[in-house]
């Protein structure tokens, strides 16, 4: 086992690091105005996908306590935010979630809460309509429509209840058109491979839903699977590493740099602490290059500051790129 991760190791120092292939191009990566706050609040989920960067699952123990909701909450208030993306892990599984949506609710004029729908489901008697309350965005993670791939990545039964946490959604008025409920999917490769078209696949997804299952939704973003976590696991263990990491470089486009999430997001975890990004937070790669906590932001991180940067920045720069306004951890 100790030489197979030596092998790889090795083959991916063959890997052009990211800051490298930016500088080949001419290009830097720098903050532009930080506009969302993006907050991790666990790693606690009722699934254990496959593609999971963060590894998150029912036996993770990682939640967000009370006193680092009311930093985030004192945070969001000195220093405004246009967005306040609620992710995870599964956010309806964290105790006293409802204070988290209530109190930022009311400081930024777009909430998001992310969602894989089977852990909302179980709490679908109560947390649809406090979203709903607060004009609150869901984004969902649907990762297929094939029933095949989505029992590969999820388990057995979870597009089903998926579908019907949807069809829920679309009763309170989520998705529906003229709203003002908004209900957006995300959907990811179940293996080593890029994310289709994005525009065929949300006319697909868009036909086939309402053809079959009678649900609508506003938007669909395809994202690439980022080499980390339970996905960096199978990839090494399948062999399919060196593979997938050139596929991504291979796909690099320097002109997604600019709409980069990272650029305008700043992320914080369950602990309080301050990364660029969520994937950062899965590497361990903090912000401004060393641990900072919540608490101790006076603002927003300035324009033009540096970001931390790794191989798997790759995936969100691959053909169209993949910073649908930040990551997907559901």
């Amino acid at each position: 086992m100790a030489e197979m991760s030596a092998l790889i190791k090795n083959r991916l120092t063959e890997i052009e690091s990211f800051t490298n292939t930016l500088e080949r191009y001419g290009l830097s990566l720098q903050r532009d105005l930080t506009a969302t706050l993006q907050v991790n609040v666990g790693r606690l989920c009722d699934l254990s996908c496959c593609h999971c960067h963060q590894e998150a699952g029912p036996g993770c123990s990682e939640v967000m306590d009370l006193q680092t909701m009311d930093a985030i909450i004192s945070y969001a208030r000195r220093s405004p935010f246009k967005v306040i993306d609620i992710t995870g892990g599964a956010p309806e599984l964290v105790p006293q979630i409802d204070y988290l949506v209530e109190n930022l609710a009311q400081l930024a004029p777009r909430l998001l809460f992310r969602t894989n729908l089977t852990a909302m489901l179980g709490r679908s008697e109560w947390l649809p309509k406090l979203l709903k309350k607060h004009q609150v965005a869901i984004v969902a993670s649907l990762p297929s429509l094939n029933p095949r791939q989505f029992v590969s990545q999820r388990g057995e039964g979870a597009l089903e209840k998926s579908f019907t946490m949807l069809k829920q959604l679309n009763e309170i008025g989520y998705g529906l058109e003229g709203s003002g409920l908004t209900l957006d999917l995300l959907s990811n490769p179940s293996g080593a491979f890029l994310p289709a078209n994005q525009m065929q696949m949300r006319m697909k997804f868009r036909q086939d839903l309402l053809r079959k299952q009678g649900i609508v939704f506003n938007d669909l973003s395809m994202l690439a699977n980022v080499p980390l976590g339970r996905f960096r696991e199978w990839l090494e263990g399948s062999g399919n590493l060196k593979g997938y990491m050139e596929r991504l470089t291979a796909s690099f486009n320097p002109a997604v740099i600019p709409g980069l999430m990272c650029r305008s997001q700043v992320a914080v975890s369950w602990d309080g602490y301050i990364y660029d990004c969520d994937f950062n937070l899965a590497t361990g790669l903090w912000y401004g290059e060393e641990l900072r906590h919540v608490s101790s932001m006076s603002g927003a991180p300035e324009p033009g500051s540096s970001i931390a940067t790794g191989v798997h920045c790759y995936a969100c720069t691959a053909g169209a790129g993949s910073s649908c306004g930040g990551a997907i951890a559901a």
